[in-house]
C-alpha cells in the first residue's frame, strides 16, 4: 500500500491546516467525497489539473488506514 503521508500534507498555512494532497490545494475530503459520489479517477484528475494518480491513491490509503483505527475503536451506537 502507497504511504500516503508522502503525497498528503497538512500546514497551518495552506487550506487552514487541512489535509491536502501535497503541492496544491485540493483537499483530501474532496477527493474522497467525489470518490463516493461516484466520479471515476479520470474525472477527478480533469477537474482538479494540479493532482496526480499518486494524490488519489494516498487518500484512498490515509481512508483505509482510518477505517482500520475505527475498528480498534468502534463508534458508538446512538
Amino acid at each position: 500500500m502507497i504511504n500516503w503521508r508522502e503525497y498528503l500534507v497538512s500546514d497551518p498555512n495552506i487550506c487552514g491546516g487541512q489535509l491536502c494532497a501535497k503541492g496544491t490545494r485540493v483537499l483530501v475530503t474532496v477527493i474522497l467525497d467525489s470518490l463516493a459520489e461516484g466520479a471515476g479517477r479520470e474525472e477527478i484528475l480533469h477537474s482538479y489539473p494540479s493532482l496526480q494518480p499518486h494524490h488519489i491513491d494516498a487518500a484512498l490509503a490515509y481512508a483505509a488506514e482510518l477505517a482500520h483505527e475505527e475498528s480498534l475503536l468502534p463508534l458508538r451506537a446512538g
